[in-house]
């Protein structure tokens, strides 16, 4: 599996890789009287989860680095797709628990990522 960010490759995989697809509807999207629902459907866009093991510091930095713009491009393997595609994400809240340090080094345990396409 190949995922890239702004055409580079990541610096560490995650140990869970899920792809979301998501049907964005309009206001007007409502059920009537009868359980009838009346969809109006904008689009569909992807939704990213990821979340990695043990990262050294140079690792979790440049995972989070690559994400530091307002918004940046991801290739990643699309299920819907059935192959490998670019599309432009923004990242929400990034949690990065700390494992532990050992001879100076730390480490880093637990960093989940969610990327949503613009």
């Amino acid at each position: 599996m190949l995922i890239k960010i702004n055409g580079v490759e990541i610096a560490a995989y995650p140990r869970e890789f899920t792809v979301t697809t998501l049907d964005l509807d309009a206001e007007t999207t409502a059920r009537t009287a009868d359980g009838n629902l009346n969809r109006d459907r904008i689009t569909v866009k992807r939704q990213i989860d990821m979340s990695f093991g043990i990262l050294t510091m140079a690792q979790v930095s440049g995972i989070l680095q690559a994400m530091k713009d307002i918004y940046f491009d991801v290739e990643y393997p699309d299920p819907l797709i059935g192959d490998y595609t670019t599309k432009t994400f923004y990242v929400g809240n990034r949690p990065t628990p700390m494992a532990l340090e050992k001879n100076g080094v730390i480490y880093w345990d637990g960093l989940k990522i969610t990327l949503t396409e613009r």
